[in-house]
C-alpha cells in the first residue's frame, strides 16, 4: 500500500520523506492557501521534492477551463498529477486527459457510482473522502469496500486513493479492503508509530542496559 501525505507544509513532506514513509503528495488550493504562499510555484516545490506522483488541483469547473488549468500544472513537471472534480465536465476531462497519456486524481467521490464513472472515464486515481461521510454518520470504510469489489469485478485499472482519513484505523481498514493508496495529514502517519506498549518496552530496555553499568561497545 502506498501512503501519500495530504498537506502543502514543506517541512512535514521532508521530514515524511526522511522517514521513508511517503511515496506522493495531495495538495489542494484549500491547503496552499492555509501555508500563505502562491499556487502554481507551491505545486512546483512540492513536485521538485516528491519523487512520487504529486496531485495538483485545477480551479475551474467547465471543461475548457479544466483543460487550459490542467495543462499549466502538467507543464510544471512530470510527476504532476491532475485533480479534478467529480462533474460531468470533470469526468470529461478525464478522459480528454487520459487519451493524452496525462495521468488524473478525480476527487470528491462519495458514492460507489460515482467511483465507476471516474474508472470508465479513464482516472488514473478515484478519491472517495471516507472521513466525511463518517461526519454525516455514514460508513465511509463501505464505500471504500464497495469501489474496490468494483474494480475488482471489472479489472478496471484506476486506484482506489482513500481520502479524507482521520485516524490510523481508517489506514488499517484500507489496507485490509486493499484500497493501493492512503493519502494522510501528517499527524495520523505520525500516529501509525505510535502504541504505548512500544513506549513502555523501549523504556525497560533501556532502563535494564543503564543498570549493567556497560556501555554499547562493552
Amino acid at each position: 500500500m502506498q501512503f501519500f501525505l495530504d498537506t502543502a507544509d514543506i517541512s512535514q513532506i521532508e521530514k515524511g520523506l526522511e522517514w521513508g514513509m511517503v511515496d506522493g503528495v495531495t495538495t489542494n488550493p484549500s491547503l496552499i492557501a492555509k501555508q500563505g504562499k502562491p499556487y502554481l510555484p507551491t505545486v512546483k516545490a512540492i513536485a521538485e521534492l516528491v519523487p512520487g506522483p504529486v496531485s495538483g488541483e485545477v480551479l475551474a469547473t467547465d471543461y475548457d477551463g479544466m483543460m487550459e488549468q490542467a495543462a499549466r500544472l502538467s507543464d510544471l513537471a512530470d510527476n504532476v498529477v491532475i485533480k479534478l472534480p467529480l462533474l460531468p465536465d470533470g469526468l470529461r476531462a478525464a478522459r480528454s486527459l487520459a487519451d493524452q497519456g496525462i495521468k488524473t486524481n478525480v476527487t470528491l467521490c462519495f458514492s460507489a457510482n460515482q467511483a465507476l464513472l471516474a474508472a470508465k472515464a479513464g482516472a488514473t486515481y478515484i478519491s472517495p473522502f471516507v472521513g466525511r461521510l463518517d461526519d454525516l454518520g455514514q460508513d465511509g470504510m463501505s464505500l471504500i469496500e464497495e469501489i474496490v469489489e468494483i474494480y475488482d469485478n471489472f479489472g478496471f485499472d484506476t486506484e482506489v486513493l482513500v481520502a479524507s482519513v482521520r485516524s490510523p484505523l481508517h489506514v488499517t481498514m484500507a489496507a485490509r479492503l486493499g484500497a493501493g493508496v492512503a493519502t494522510i495529514p501528517f499527524k495520523v502517519l505520525e500516529q501509525l508509530y505510535r502504541h504505548p506498549m512500544t513506549d513502555k518496552g523501549l523504556a525497560q530496555f533501556l532502563a535494564d542496559w543503564e543498570a549493567t553499568g556497560k556501555s554499547f561497545d562493552d
